[in-house]
């Protein structure tokens, strides 16, 4: 039994991790293909590639670096260019890119005009130090808190995290910032209570309309307008193990 499964881990793949050609193909150009600028070492072993595959893998499965199957690269390798990449803003590129494709194809502006904010908690893992961990007292939750702003279908305009302690107002407003810069048709911002007057006063400080959606019901369980589709989006997230907690 043991043999057998060394014969079939080296050609395994995860069946939702690694990409196709043509998903490949959409982001290719724009996930760096050298040490740095000015930078000339030793000839790469591994393709981009075969790192992004391994990097999605750990997002998808939530397993530990350490834990990567043999048929991806090196765990520390693959670490190293996810940490460099989030640094010099490379994943937020490509998910520009793909948001705009999927709104052009849509026949949308790439632009988003209107967006729909909202706020999670999920629990800290063990290496969560106290400067960026807080606690959520409304959810109980021990961690750190995810603000989102997803344009009207439910894809990510921006993302920022911050310890569950921080208020809706303040995470709300750095997130509008991040929105701002990423969408200059922004107008509208959909959003629930727990964000009061002063994100209202910051989003008109820009001229951007922040319009509360209050629940239906007080007693019973109601779909919300617009503030369904950013739920939606955690739902999707969450199906990324990795992100489930910290």
């Amino acid at each position: 039994m043991t043999d057998e499964l060394r014969a079939i881990s080296p050609t395994w793949r995860s069946t939702h991790g690694d990409l196709s050609d043509e998903e490949w193909e959409l982001i290719s150009d724009l996930v760096p293909s050298y040490s740095g600028p000015g930078r000339i070492g030793r000839p790469t072993k591994w393709s981009k590639r075969d790192v992004v595959n391994a990097i999605l893998y750990v997002a998808a499965t939530g397993c530990q670096w350490r834990a990567l199957p043999a048929c991806y690269p090196q765990w520390n390798t693959v670490h190293r260019y996810h940490v460099t990449w989030s640094e010099d803003r490379t994943w937020e590129t490509i998910c520009r890119r793909l948001t705009e494709l999927v709104r052009t194809r849509e026949g949308r502006d790439p632009d988003a005009s209107a967006g729909v904010i909202d706020a999670r908690s999920v629990r800290g893992a063990a290496t969560v130090t106290s400067p960026t961990r807080g606690y959520d007292a409304g959810k109980k939750v021990s961690g750190r808190k995810t603000f989102g702003i997803v344009d009207t279908t439910g894809l990510l305009l921006a993302v920022i995290v911050v310890a569950a302690s921080v208020s809706d107002n303040a995470g709300g407003i750095a997130a509008l910032e991040r929105a701002r810069a990423r969408s200059g048709r922004l107008a509208k911002i959909f959003c629930d209570g727990g964000f009061t007057k002063a994100f209202a006063l910051a989003c008109g400080a820009h001229h951007i309309s922040a319009e509360v959606v209050s629940k239906i019901h007080p007693h019973r369980f109601e779909v919300l307008p617009r503030r369904w589709v950013v739920e939606r989006t955690w739902s999707w997230l969450m199906n990324n193990r990795r992100l489930q907690v910290d």
